[in-house]
């Protein structure tokens, strides 16, 4: 127990539980156990699990180092170790952990690597992890497939820019809103639930339960609307998305391209719109030069037929929805702690006493 004999390393939560789902069925047909651990989860659950023999651990850095700390994992058996996302575990500041995490694996077994990238600080894990490697290199990743169109829509102001998507949220069909922050993709979930749009938030602080039923919402098509950080722009694999929203363009062009890879998967159709405000023209142009994105820009009102026709925007219901988890805290009086003069008349004829006055103490 707690000595597997491979290991994937992933970036973020829902990666893991993607890579564990896949692994699934094969790893059932061998007759072996796969196993994640992420970070979100009580620890003790995860030391329950590895109490039983496990060949494959998928697991976010994080937990992988708490656990071995704790002496509850030793990765002296691991044959085999993938690096998964390493470029963006670089982003995320996680390489420092996942250093001490290979220093920990055994020098003879196979090592993997797969990146978007190989500079940078993934080359320096290259050099330093991987003996004489083989690279395979698949198409690179680009925003110009026969299925995807791109179009930056002139919004205005940041009033109008809001009013627009409302309208876009109440499209039909799956659609993913990015955001910068995680405090904005908080702010445009509760803006478009007041509206009546069924929207969900993906982010890092968010627990594991609320990212995990929120994918599942989106999935199932129960949730049409995701509001995300780039934390959903990597490697989920999310079936039948039509429109990526850039609500905030991205900083760099690397993060445009990962964000609108979410639609067009599969040979499916996709829109990508990029919401621009009047000070941002500029840089979203720099921003798609480097990324190689021809996309026409078109000045855009909520009213617009021109929004209408591009991301099939419409007028939401307006009829607010609660927050996710609170239906019944919003649904639900709470009780007065003065009772109702019905009550109190029950009361009186239950004690012959007024309610609230106490029977007097007898004397011995």
């Amino acid at each position: 127990p707690g000595h597997p004999r491979a290991l994937v390393l992933t970036p973020t939560r829902e990666l893991a539980s993607q890579v564990c789902e896949r692994l699934a069925d094969p790893a059932a047909a061998m007759g072996l156990r796969v196993l994640d651990v992420v970070g979100g989860v009580n620890i003790n659950r995860h030391i329950r699990s590895l109490a039983a023999p496990v060949d494959l651990l998928v697991a976010t850095p994080g937990r992988a180092q708490d656990l071995l700390d704790q002496g509850k994992l030793f990765f002296d058996e691991v044959v085999v170790t993938a690096l998964d996302e390493a470029d963006q575990m670089a982003d995320m500041g996680f390489l420092p952990q996942v250093r001490r995490l290979m220093d920990r694996t055994p020098k003879t077994g196979q090592r993997l690597l797969f990146s978007a990238t190989l500079d940078g600080d993934v080359q320096k894990l290259i050099t330093r992890y991987l003996t004489d490697p083989v690279t395979h290199s698949t198409a690179p990743v680009q925003a110009s497939v026969d299925t995807m169109d791109h179009h930056r829509l002139l919004v205005g102001d940041r009033d109008e820019r809001n009013d627009i998507v409302l309208r876009i949220g109440a499209r039909e069909g799956k659609t993913i809103m990015f955001m910068r922050t995680k405090h904005g993709v908080d702010r445009q979930v509760k803006k478009l639930r007041r509206e009546g749009v069924q929207a969900a938030g993906l982010h890092g602080d968010k627990g594991q339960s609320t990212r995990t039923n929120a994918l599942a919402g989106f999935s199932d098509g129960s949730v049409p609307v995701l509001v995300a950080t780039d934390i959903a722009a990597r490697g989920i694999d999310i079936h039948d998305v039509s429109l990526v929203v850039h609500v905030d363009p991205p900083a760099e062009h690397k993060a445009y391209l990962h964000r609108a890879g979410r639609t067009a998967r599969a040979g499916l159709s996709g829109t990508v719109v990029t919401l621009v405000m009047d000070e941002q023209r500029k840089e979203v142009e720099a921003m798609m030069r480097k990324a190689g994105v021809k996309a026409p820009e078109v000045r855009v009102t909520a009213d617009s037929d021109a929004l209408a026709k591009i991301t099939g925007a419409r007028v939401p219901s307006g009829v607010p929805l609660p927050v996710p988890g609170q239906q019944q805290t919003q649904s639900r009086k709470k009780p007065s702690s003065r009772p109702t003069p019905q009550g109190e008349a029950r009361q009186r004829s239950r004690t012959g006493r007024p309610a609230g006055q106490r029977r007097g103490r007898r004397s011995s």
